[in-house]
């Protein structure tokens, strides 16, 4: 059979034909994870600063806010709202704190709007949700707000903000829309916050190391795609073990993280062993690469 001779002309233009099929069908590769490099740190109080953090965005120039136990209103506490959890704030002006309750039928968020009035968002849990209430993190855009579960879980919850989606009302319950479903288990977060629209930086508490043997871990969630109150999965990635730096000896506590977009300062708390969690507790600051 005679093969017929093909010009370099032709040659090119079926290369070209080839290589556009391949990227057609091949998939998306997976989103590299990011490095992240500790480059100072703050003392955290205690009473405090030893549940979560968060940048504040508007007005311009404002402190970033922490939370504590002695952070509570006693207003709030009083009423049986006794654990406070990482708090979030949008661009927009709205300031979410998670509260959750010894009763277990329900979890609060209170919201500080834009004039500077609070108000207050209840959820009732739904079948198999856990009542922990770690943490909230807004997603860009401001309409939907992630929150998750204590323990080893293999999803996070998705809601719509409370305030800033106008769908939501405190005199109606704040409802669960959606669920972001993990390709690998993940234990005792403690804070999430969205570094793009797409990507979660968590801080984990887990002490068994469950992804990849680190323990203490820094952990990456790539989503499949931005959150529209429908469920989409996530891809986990254990970054790096959070500093663990004392005094003491013991059993360090991982809790709330903060991404700050216009910095690209990644910050979290760690608190110190036995009495050092009052003398050396920190705030770490990290900045990518």
């Amino acid at each position: 059979m005679r093969i017929p001779k093909l010009s370099w002309q032709r040659l090119l233009a079926l290369s070209a034909t080839l290589a556009c099929t391949v990227l057609a069908v091949s998939p998306q590769p997976a989103a590299a994870a990011d490095t992240w490099t500790a480059v100072g740190s703050d003392r955290a109080r205690p009473l405090t600063e030893s549940q979560g953090l968060t940048s504040i965005y508007t007005p311009a120039g404002s402190p970033n806010r922490y939370t504590g136990l002695g952070t509570i209103p006693l207003g709030t506490s009083s009423r049986g709202w006794n654990h406070v959890g990482d708090p979030d704030a949008s661009p927009e002006g709205y300031y979410i704190e998670p509260y959750q309750s010894d009763s277990g039928t329900a979890k609060m968020f209170r919201v500080q709007r834009p004039d500077g009035t609070w108000a207050e968002y209840t959820h009732q849990l739904v079948p198999g949700e856990a009542s922990n209430n770690s943490f909230d993190t807004i997603a860009p855009g401001g309409r939907w707000m992630v929150s998750g579960e204590w323990g080893t879980m293999t999803r996070l919850l998705v809601f719509p903000t409370p305030g800033q989606n106008p769908d939501t009302s405190p005199s109606q319950n704040l409802p669960l829309t959606a669920t972001i479903s993990l390709d690998h288990a993940v234990a005792d977060i403690q804070g999430c916050d969205f570094s793009s629209s797409t990507t979660l930086l968590c801080a984990s508490d887990d002490s068994a190391g469950i992804l990849s043997g680190i323990t203490k871990p820094l952990v990456q969630i790539d989503l499949s795609g931005p959150l529209t109150g429908t469920d989409v999965t996530g891809h986990v990635t254990a970054l790096r073990q959070l500093p663990l730096e004392s005094w003491c000896t013991g059993n360090y506590e991982v809790e709330g993280i903060d991404y700050d977009t216009r910095t690209g300062i990644l910050r979290t708390i760690v608190l110190s062993p036995s009495v050092c969690v009052a003398l050396d507790s920190k705030t770490w600051r990290f900045v990518r690469g």
